[in-house]
């Protein structure tokens, strides 16, 4: 046998050997149809109402989901008659009783119509997933600051890929789509990724979580499970609000 000859033969033998390896092309439609596990039925909200499936954690009646970030004390936000809630300023930051993992939030939000003061202490409160990381809630409009500041920055890690704020003093929207990082012996061994439409634009896409979103330092990455969402007094009288606050849980 020729060295060619050979050659060829091993070749033949590899291609038998990996056509083998690769699964039959189908040739009906329903070799590639199945039909398990059918998903479960949500009915979407009307006019702005959550879907069926949705944990309501504000809907303008009162403060029992939420509680001091200080001291695990009532919530001492403001309440409003229009079914807003008012950051009182420095009662400290408030958060949920209940602890969740990945989900998906619809959050709105808006400025003091009068406006106050200039960069980052112009309405400026947060939002925060599992209790450690932050998309920024801040009033841009004709106030720059640095730019993975600015409203619907991943704090200090990415900036937004627009600015999408309506008028100061008129409500924000926010639906943020969180997975949560995963750890195994007390080591990351996946990223939490954030991705957050503002107003009907997307702004964050599927961006990764880098750590925690400190003002000082650089990101950490302790371990943990499912924590409270958190939202900010940032302590300057900022006087943001919020209203319209549900969550679907995504694990």
């Amino acid at each position: 046998m020729s060295k060619l000859t050979s050659k060829l033969l091993t070749l033949s033998l590899l291609f038998v050997g990996f056509m083998s390896a690769q699964e039959v092309e189908p040739t009906t439609p329903e070799e590639t149809e199945f039909y398990e596990p059918v998903p479960p039925k949500v009915t979407p909200g009307e006019n702005g109402a959550p879907p069926s499936d949705a944990i309501v954690l504000f809907d303008g009646t009162s403060l029992d989901k939420w509680i001091s970030s200080r001291d695990s004390t009532a919530a001492k936000w403001i309440l409003n008659e229009d079914g807003s809630m008012t950051v009182k300023d420095r009662t400290g930051d408030i958060q949920t009783k209940q602890n969740f993992g990945s989900v998906q939030l619809h959050i709105e939000w808006k400025s003091p119509a009068e406006v106050q003061r200039d960069g980052q202490n112009r309405g400026n409160s947060g939002v925060f997933l599992n209790n450690l990381y932050e998309v920024q809630v801040l009033d841009n409009n004709d106030n720059d600051t640095y730019v993975n500041g600015q409203v619907g920055s991943i704090y200090k890690q990415h900036v937004p890929l627009a600015m999408a704020s309506v008028p100061t003093g008129e409500w924000n929207t926010y639906d943020i789509i969180y997975h949560a990082p995963e750890f195994e012996k007390g080591q990351k061994v996946k990223s939490g990724t954030l991705t957050v439409i503002h107003n009907g634009v997307l702004i964050q896409d599927h961006v990764e979580i880098k750590g925690t979103t400190p003002y000082i330092g650089w990101p950490k990455n302790p371990p943990h499970g499912k924590g409270p969402l958190r939202l900010q007094d940032h302590g300057d009288n900022s006087r943001v609000s919020y209203r319209n606050i549900w969550v679907r849980e995504l694990e």
